[in-house]
């Protein structure tokens, strides 16, 4: 039972910092242009810190584990499914299915993941290796994707020169070497970087609370569509991939399996959305996704736990 426990907690705990942000933009007090102050200050600021804390924190044995093998298997056959369905049958645009892909291969491992992995799986390193796969690989290979289309080739310079131009990025990176070196940060170094990582995770919800007050919900059928195959994809195809690749082709651990596949059922990070909002890209895809795996997640993870023996 604490491992349901442990699951809801970590829910209910997003869904009332969610609520407190669709509240101030239903009373007026915030709007949009508060929206993306928000957005822009977790993105630049306190992200960016607390990615370096968790990081610097993590067991580099955990890092570098072969249980990221089966997420990174994952996630990529997940973005690839939503690619051709986008292209082939709903007919989305490059950007939209950018966007979207992203949304289903990026999954929520640091505000909801990191409590997960300490409560479900006893160990808040397992999320540090999804963390920098995201942020190292997954991220700005999304993110030059989205360059090139806007830009209409792909410049190898702009490749390049990504990850150490993303804020979130360069906190992670500066987080690995102290991990691999070792390295004991002095209280007068900590100190500061504690509290501006701090606002990171709440400023994050706040601004994602704001745009579901103040953004239309999906109608139509093809968008409803959609969005159901967002669900299947996200929170149905990546933790079984997941598992197939870290059981029967990997051979890990059952704490391996278990944790592989805990990770790939977390529902689309908030980041989608706040990169949305930064690039002026795909916000409604990007909302939507977010939204419905986080609403249907809790009962997806909750049954995933089940099946592979975690409860």
């Amino acid at each position: 039972m604490h491992v349901v426990v442990a699951v809801l907690q970590g829910f209910w705990l997003i869904a009332a910092v969610i609520a407190v942000g669709w509240f101030l933009a239903h009373t007026g007090m915030f709007g949009r242009s508060e929206q993306q102050v928000l957005a822009r200050l977790t993105f630049w600021v306190g992200s960016p810190a607390l990615l370096f804390l968790v990081v610097a924190d993590a067991d580099v044995g955990v890092i570098f584990s072969g249980f990221l093998v089966a997420t990174v298997a994952g996630a990529v056959v997940t973005a690839a499914a939503y690619l051709l369905v986008a292209r082939l049958v709903l007919r989305r645009s490059v950007t939209h299915s950018l966007m979207g892909g992203m949304g289903v291969s990026y999954v929520n491992s640091n505000n909801l993941g990191l409590p997960i992995a300490i409560y479900v799986l006893g160990d808040g390193s397992w999320s540090a290796p999804v963390i920098l796969m995201q942020l190292l690989v997954l991220q700005p290979a999304w993110l030059a994707a989205l360059d090139a289309s806007q830009q209409g080739r792909v410049s190898l310079r702009r490749v390049l020169r990504s990850p150490v131009t993303n804020p979130l990025t360069i906190g992670s990176l500066l987080g690995l070497v102290v991990a691999v070196l070792g390295l004991e940060l002095p209280g007068v170094v900590r100190a500061p970087v504690e509290l501006v990582g701090g606002l990171a995770i709440p400023v994050m919800l706040l601004a994602f609370g704001i745009s579901l007050r103040l953004s239309p919900v999906p109608r139509g059928r093809g968008n409803l569509a959609e969005l159901g195959v967002v669900v299947l994809l996200k929170l149905g195809l990546m933790p079984a991939v997941a598992a197939l690749v870290a059981g029967p082709v990997l051979g890990l651990s059952d704490a391996e399996v278990l944790a592989a596949v805990v990770m790939s059922a977390l529902p689309t990070a908030q980041n989608v959305f706040i990169l949305a909002v930064a690039y002026g890209r795909g916000e409604d895809i990007a909302r939507d996704t977010v939204l419905a795996t986080t609403l249907l997640a809790m009962p997806a993870m909750l049954l995933v736990v089940a099946l592979v023996g975690g409860v």
